[in-house]
């Protein structure tokens, strides 16, 4: 691979595969491109005003905005000078935000929009070093980014020249402050190797090229999205800032892209609505509806019969031919990761035509470490063969340990944490448990902390169980609980929209229809428990779910019960639920 620093990349792109739309923005209802030329002489320019303000090789410089041009822009003005990226998410608590800054010493920040600048603005009195906030909107009582800009006119581009030269392929590059389950935040040290490792091993399993349009949205914080953008960056794509999370349908419809990653959470929205619009369907359209869906359902990437292909075909011609229509059209793959992909939901969108690339990774390991692709085959409910240059192996206890150029260079100011994650042979200690299916597949069975016992000693496996137990349409969340009892339970948020539609379709009454008279309600809870019980049949009797309790309110990030990457708190959530669990237990 030619680019040796992470800021070679849109370099490389300029002389390789220069794109009048690497970039494209929707301003006041117009996409408004920016061309390759245009973002290097941005980051150049930037650069240039990082050396004015006497930014060093070595500073811990922060980022916190969601996805837009002037993040990106930034993030290489800032490795071009020999600085430290530390991207913070712009939904974590106000104490996150303190500890991190304090933790990194960060003495410039630069922030997306007014709620972002005056969250960081109420901590700046807490955190010593903290000197220079730059806003990316025009705000009052801030600097705006750009006057950061008119600072460098004295710098000359050769002065940035020389702090690029001397940042080195194994240099750190980025600090990212991985917001666990449990504790304050680790710094996650990755070197530009690490990031570019995973870049080029990427590669290869993406189906993109440069006339290929992708859509982004996922936090640019996470490595996740950020390893993509680079990847993006390199195979010379058109990158599309989606406006919001409320706008993703319409800007689909509207940019058709090729590409574009999701979490499940998201996979499942899509699918909740897509059912939805199925339910409004009658006579023989609805009929053809849920035959294709449950066709979809028996769907396998191997091992069917000409039959089967047959009625398929059928199917994708009547039924998901629309449902690709509604994703633009021209969908090569949707990239999943960050948690669990129900396999149910794979097995529809592959039928469907929709590929839905289910990864594996870690902040840790830059992040990739396995995906299910077209080059190295797809296995529904497996996370995929291990990219390029990595290796895995299976612990005895079932832990997944992980070796290659990707694997971090350790937690920032915390050296026993990193010796418990990094033996002394260089595995990077997961936390998660698997298996390899057909000896290539890499399955993740659940994560290791999260594994319980019953007071009879039989041993839980929350994650496989909630995973199966959310495919109800009825069910939006759940967190199995039951450690050291008699029995494994439930806290489970029901979907309300769906239930609403559902209690109108039945002339079930709701009372004033919120959330609280729902869960109270007794066809709701007769209901819901006949899902429970449905699923329950599928898992062992010790595994099964004796008692639930409904919640009248999702778990959410804003309320410190899930983390950026919307894993569940589950210590925080049982706290905060404690009269539920005591009413199940006691």
């Amino acid at each position: 691979m030619l680019a040796q620093r992470l800021f070679d990349l849109p370099h490389y792109q300029l002389k390789n595969r220069p794109n009048n739309r690497m970039f494209v923005t929707k301003t006041n209802g117009v996409w408004v491109p920016t061309s390759t030329k245009d973002f290097v002489e941005e980051a150049l320019n930037a650069s240039r005003g990082l050396i004015a303000l006497g930014v060093k090789p070595g500073d811990n410089v922060a980022l916190v905005s969601t996805n837009r041009i002037e993040w990106n822009i930034m993030d290489i003005a800032i490795q071009q000078v020999g600085a430290i990226v530390v991207p913070l998410y712009p939904n974590i608590s106000e104490s996150d935000y303190t500890y991190i800054l304090n933790d990194a010493k960060v003495k410039t920040i630069f922030v997306g929009n007014e709620d972002l600048a005056s969250k960081i603005a109420h901590v700046k009195p807490n955190v010593a070093a903290l000197e220079h906030i730059f806003s990316f909107d025009h705000l009052d009582n801030h600097t705006h980014w750009k006057e950061l800009m008119a600072l460098g006119e004295q710098i000359t581009p050769e002065q940035v020249e020389d702090r690029m030269r001397e940042v080195k392929n194994e240099d750190l590059a980025t600090i990212i402050y991985t917001s666990g389950t449990t504790g304050n935040p680790k710094g996650v040290m990755l070197s530009h190797r690490n990031i570019l490792s995973n870049v080029e091993a990427c590669e290869p399993p993406i189906p993109a090229d440069q006339n290929s349009r992708v859509l982004t949205f996922l936090p640019v914080c996470h490595i996740y999205e950020r390893m993509l953008h680079y990847l993006y960056m390199k195979i010379g794509c058109s990158i599309h800032f989606a406006e919001s999370i409320d706008t993703i349908g319409d800007n689909i419809r509207e940019i058709k892209p090729h590409v574009f990653s999701a979490v499940p959470r998201l996979i499942e929205k899509v699918f909740e609505k897509i059912m939805a619009k199925g339910d409004d369907l009658t006579g023989i359209k609805r009929q053809l509806f849920f035959w294709a869906v449950k066709l979809g359902e028996a769907y396998d990437v191997k091992g069917k019969s000409p039959m089967y292909k047959a009625k398929l075909a059928i199917a994708r011609k009547l039924i998901f031919s629309k449902w690709q229509e509604a994703l633009g059209g021209e969908i090569r793959a949707i990239a999943s990761g960050s948690a669990a992909l129900q396999p149910r939901l794979a097995r529809i969108f592959l039928a469907a035509g929709i590929p839905i690339l289910e990864g594996y990774g870690l902040t840790e390991s830059s992040p990739v470490v396995s995906v299910n692709c077209f080059t190295k085959g797809i296995r529904i409910g497996s996370v995929g063969a291990l990219i390029d240059n990595v290796e895995v192996k299976i612990a005895s206890d079932g832990e997944i340990l992980v070796k290659g150029p990707n694997i971090m260079m350790g937690y920032y100011n915390l050296p026993e944490s990193t010796a418990e994650t990094i033996d002394e042979d260089g595995w990077l200690h997961t936390g998660d448990i698997g298996e390899f299916i057909e000896g290539v597949y890499l399955k993740i069975t659940d994560r290791k902390k999260e594994i319980f016992k019953t007071s009879g000693g039989k041993y839980i496996v929350p994650q496989v169980m909630e995973n199966k137990f959310k495919e109800s349409r009825f069910i939006e969340q759940i967190m199995v609980i039951g450690e050291g009892e008699k029995f494994p339970a439930a806290f489970i948020v029901p979907n309300f929209l769906f239930i609403a539609e559902w209690a109108k379709r039945k002339g079930h009454d709701l009372g004033d229809g919120s959330t609280e008279s729902m869960v109270s309600n007794t066809h709701v809870i007769a209901r819901i428990q006949k899902e429970v019980d449905a699923y329950n049949s599928l898992f062992g009797n010790w595994e099964q779910l004796k008692k639930i309790a409904l919640l009248s309110r999702e778990l959410s990030v804003e309320a410190n019960e899930l983390t950026p990457t919307l894993k569940l708190k589950r210590k925080i959530i049982l706290g905060k639920y404690q009269k539920e669990y005591n009413e199940i237990y006691l």
